[in-house]
This record gives structure tokens, C-alpha cells and sequence, in this order.
């Protein structure tokens, strides 16, 4: 009986970005399907308690405290987290994670119905024709199994539904897309955006392509410039799965979404072949319980995917569900970043602008796309933007008197800032593996993880730091200065590989339809299924295949083969 009515027709693993549009698909497909997520519920607007808090309504004004630094010494040190978003972000503590002393990892995540499509910068980006066959242009490990027409419909499809604002450019390194108006960029960018395709025939500065919506769509209203995103957007401005999958996945009458349910190994059918279901347990009760489906799609984020494969060993799989290619967990990959250059602009200053645009300016990749780089393969792109220096600029000047208060009334000067975000290339030695010695809250196994950026990436960075540099001293800034930051995976919040897709059951994790070699019933469709990272943005490209994989996945129930 507890099996008949833990029976559904589908299974999704996880609520984030993936998890939401595997949801909305297979439901309004008509399968009925159960979303588990290892976090709390969060409701759309009701849950959002920071979202209109001014500054002075928090007891820190908006910084993190010593208790955060204790209890989340991993998750405080993202650009997201603050005051009022530190309820988006896990325990450390709880949720513990293993790394070598010489090689850190920053291991960002959301357990929360919504998982990071609450936190996320937003930033979407296509991959491109050239992406897709770098791999097997270079001779680097192994093909994608798809090319970019194969998933160019899939980003039509998405970018329609989610909302991405946008200017078209042309370039085939960077596809266009189904975009909403553009943001409109501040002075100092367009200063710098015309000196840069003055002084480079192969170089571009464009408005980021951002799923913020500049229009009403579907019932979300339209972006107020408040740049709170991170808290939640009570008027469901920017993409998420709280906003916009999940309560289309609803609206069907065919979605149970279970929060609080950890999904702790794959349930495998020896006599048939495939997955039977998920086994999970209660984070609340420790109760454990099985929910059992036709198809099984796994979206619990890169790693979490990975640590539920690796977890599901049985006789079948002594080395993890789905791994007889022995790659499981193997190619991680991020974007490394932290190389930036500043400088500042003393003729715009009768220049200034209203509201707080969440959103910043791209430079796409110029490098190995007409003449081969002699140190380093594939490329990087830049993100960043200007700004008016604000109140604080007044700190560290002295002076006393009326002249001195007035200086202070005055915004300060503006500013732009590059960053450059740069490809990693897949190595199997950059890899995760169960930990049984250290336990999490749940006393489960950990991951251990053990990734670091190599000569190609460091030599990218040299460049990285000189094009940032030369550009924005090209458009007249003053005080140019670059900085090096830390150069620790996992920081970009892009991480991604460990369950490759590829062409040979023999070196790949899934085909070309994010369907298991090992188990046809079984999709993986995050951030794990990468083959190559590229150097942009990645949550447009997985939306995208998560929807290719879902409607494929219904066919072939519909035709008998799962």
C-alpha cells in the first residue's frame, strides 16, 4: 500500500533553476510528478521577510556578524550574503565539506524550496557554436555529444518564458536571443564601450544579458531598479523557480512539491534496469521513506547530484549509480575570476543616474576566436560596470567647517570596474569523493573535494590582467589600478562537470539527452552534466537542457522506452 501511494510518474530531485523547469515541463505534459527538495519551503512574497527592510531596519546594518562568520564561515564570503539574505544561504557547521590544505574550495549553496535561483546574479548568457566544439577541436578529453543547434529551439524556449533583457550584438561567439529591452547604460559605460571599439576591431562592451524582466510577463511584473534581488522579488522581477516554474508546474494540479526530504540514494531495479525510485529521509523526523517513479530527474545542484550518485552503491554499482565509465565525479570544473582593474573618470561629474539597476555591463570573449593565443587556450569574458562613488568616499578626507560638510553633501567621483571571468579547462584529477570519516547534521557522508586552477588558467589570468587594465586606461580612466584576488574554485559559483554527457558509454556519465548510460530512466540535467565550462554565465545553458531533456524524456514514456 505505502508503495502504491508513494507512486508517481515522475521524479525531480532538487527545486533550484533546473529542478523548477523540470518540474513545470513534465507537469504540463501531464506527468504527475513529485519535486523533492532537501530544504525548507519557501512561499513566493510570504517568505521574503528582508525583501523591504530599509538599512536602519536591520540591528547591523546589514552586515554579517561574528555568529555568521562561526556558523557560516564559507557562505559569508560571497558577494550575496549579507544581513538580509544570510536565511538563502546553508550552515556550514551542519553541512560540513572536506578539502586538501593546499587546494580550498569555497562551496557556495541554498538548501530552500527555490534552492539558488533565490541568490543567483542572473547573468544569461547562450554558449556558442565555438563552444560546443572546442573540446574536440583542441583535442581536449572528450566531444560534446551536441552541438549548438541542437540546443539553440531549447534557449529560444526558456529565454521567452523566464525573461532575459538584452541587446543583440551579432556575435557568434556570443549568440543572440529572444530578449526583452535592454537596460540603459550609465555614462561612464558608454564612455568606455566607445573607446574600446575604437581603439579594437575584435572587442565589444554590451548591457548584460540579465533575467531581470524590463517588461511584465506572464503575470510577474516588471524590474523596479531596487537591486534587493537577493532578498526575493516580491514582484517576481527576476527569474526564479519560486516566481515563475514552480507555480506554473502547480497550476497543472499535477505537482507535489516535499521539502525537508533529503534524497539519500537511488532505488535500483536490477530485473528491469533501471531506477525504481528515490530513497529519502525526513530532514525533520530522520524518517525514511521511498517514493518510487518512471522517470527520475536528478537537479540537486553539481555536487549534490554527484554525492547522491555516489552514495547509491550497490552490488550493481559498487563505485556509485551510473558510474561504469568510472568518470563519476571526476572533471569538475568554475570559472576563475577575481582579476579585475579599476580606474576612475573626473569629466562626467554634472553625470548622474536614478535607481539602483541590478545588472552590469559584459565585454564578450575576444581571445582564440580568429587568431590562436600563444599562451593559453579558449578565453574569458568580462563583467562589471560603472558607478558613482557614494557617501562613504567622504571617510578618509579631513577638514572641519561648513566647506567641509557641503564637500560631503556632493556624490563622489565615477568609477568602472572590469572583471574578467575566465574558462576552465576539464581535468580528471579535479574530482569529488565520498568522506565517511566526516558526517554531516544527518550523520550522512560528506564530499570531499579536491580541484585547483593549472597553467592554462594562470597563464589566461596575466592576460586577464592586462586587457582590463589597457581598456579602461584607453577611455581615459585615472588611477587604473588591477587587482589579483584569490584564486579559489568554487568562488564563481559556477561549478559544474563531475557527470559529464558525452558520445561513448565508456568515458561519459549521459548521452546527448542528459539521459544515464546506465539507467535510461534516469536524467541528470544541472551543472554536473557539462562536458566543457566555456566562459559564460552557465544557468541559461542547463535551463535549456533540462527543458530538451524533459520533453525527450516524455516522448520516450510515451513510446514505451522508459
Amino acid at each position: 500500500m505505502i508503495k502504491k501511494q508513494n507512486t508517481y510518474d515522475a521524479i525531480v530531485v532538487g527545486s533550484g533553476i533546473t529542478g523548477g523547469w523540470a518540474a513545470k515541463e513534465l507537469c504540463e505534459k501531464g506527468l504527475k510528478t513529485l519535486v523533492l527538495e532537501r530544504g525548507r519551503n519557501v512561499n513566493h512574497v510570504i517568505d521574503y521577510q528582508t525583501t523591504n527592510m530599509a538599512p536602519w531596519d536591520f540591528i547591523h546594518r546589514g552586515r554579517e556578524t561574528q555568529d555568521d562568520i562561526e556558523n557560516q564561515p564559507i557562505q559569508s564570503t560571497t558577494y550575496a550574503f549579507n544581513e538580509g539574505t544570510k536565511q538563502f544561504f546553508v550552515n556550514d557547521k551542519e553541512n560540513p565539506y572536506s578539502t586538501p590544505k593546499d587546494k580550498p574550495f569555497r562551496w557556495i549553496r541554498g538548501y530552500q524550496v527555490g534552492g539558488r535561483s533565490l541568490i543567483w546574479g542572473r547573468q544569461s548568457y547562450r554558449l556558442g557554436v565555438i563552444d560546443f566544439e572546442a573540446n574536440a577541436r583542441e583535442g581536449i578529453e572528450i566531444d560534446w555529444p551536441i552541438r549548438y543547434k541542437d540546443i539553440a529551439p531549447w534557449y529560444d524556449y526558456v529565454e521567452s518564458f523566464a525573461g532575459i533583457s538584452g541587446q543583440a550584438e551579432g556575435l557568434p561567439q556570443l549568440p543572440d536571443g529572444v530578449f526583452q529591452p535592454p537596460m540603459e547604460m550609465y555614462c561612464v559605460e558608454k564612455k568606455v564601450k566607445d573607446a574600446i571599439e575604437k581603439n579594437w576591431s575584435d572587442r565589444m562592451l554590451t548591457i548584460g544579458r540579465t533575467a531581470n524582466l524590463t517588461r511584465p510577463l506572464h503575470g510577474r511584473g516588471a524590474c523596479q531598479y531596487r537591486d534587493l534581488c537577493n532578498r526575493g522579488c516580491p514582484y517576481g522581477a527576476y527569474f526564479s523557480s519560486n516566481s515563475s516554474t514552480l507555480p506554473a508546474a502547480n497550476a497543472t494540479g499535477n505537482l507535489t512539491l516535499r521539502p525537508n526530504s533529503i534524497a539519500v540514494t537511488l532505488i535500483f531495479d536490477e530485473k528491469t534496469g533501471k531506477a525504481s525510485g528515490i530513497r529519502i529521509l525526513d530532514s525533520e523526523t530522520s524518517e525514511t521513506i521511498e517514493y518510487f517513479a518512471k522517470v527520475i530527474f536528478l537537479c540537486a545542484s553539481t555536487l549534490g547530484t554527484t554525492w547522491l550518485l555516489l552514495h547509491s552503491k550497490s552490488q550493481y554499482f559498487p563505485d556509485g549509480f551510473g558510474n561504469s565509465s568510472g568518470v563519476l565525479g571526476h572533471y569538475l570544473m568554475d570559472h576563475h575570476f577575481q582579476v579585475y582593474s579599476i580606474a576612475e573618470f573626473d569629466d562626467l561629474d554634472d553625470n548622474y543616474y536614478y535607481g539602483s539597476r541590478p545588472n552590469g555591463i559584459y565585454v564578450p570573449r575576444f581571445r582564440n576566436i580568429k587568431e590562436k593565443h600563444p599562451d593559453f587556450l579558449r578565453g574569458y569574458g568580462m563583467q562589471g560596470g560603472g558607478y558613482r562613488v557614494g557617501w562613504g568616499y567622504g571617510n578618509d578626507q579631513t577638514g572641519f567647517g561648513a566647506s567641509f560638510k557641503n564637500s560631503l553633501m556632493s556624490p563622489g567621483p565615477w568609477r568602472m570596474n572590469l572583471h574578467a571571468f575566465g574558462e576552465c579547462l576539464p581535468y580528471y584529477d579535479n574530482k569529488v569523493e565520498l568522506n565517511p570519516n566526516v558526517t554531516d547534521k544527518w550523520g550522512l557522508p560528506t564530499l570531499t573535494i579536491i580541484c585547483e586552477f593549472k597553467e592554462n588558467e594562470y597563464a589566461m589570468r596575466k592576460d586577464m590582467a592586462q586587457t582590463t587594465y589597457e581598456m579602461l586606461e584607453s577611455a581615459g580612466g585615472k588611477n587604473v589600478e588591477t587587482h589579483y584576488g584569490p584564486d579559489i574554485p568554487g568562488f564563481g559559483i559556477h561549478e559544474m562537470g563531475t557527470a559529464r554527457m558525452g558520445k561513448d558509454p565508456k568515458t561519459s556519465v549521459l548521452n546527448k539527452y542528459n539521459q544515464m548510460h546506465d539507467a535510461v530512466n534516469v536524467f541528470v540535467t544541472d551543472g554536473s552534466c557539462m562536458t566543457s565550462s566555456a566562459c559564460q554565465n552557465p544557468s541559461l545553458t542547463y535551463m535549456a537542457l533540462t527543458t530538451r531533456a524533459a520533453n525527450y524524456a516524455v516522448d520516450q514514456l510515451k513510446k514505451g522506452n522508459l
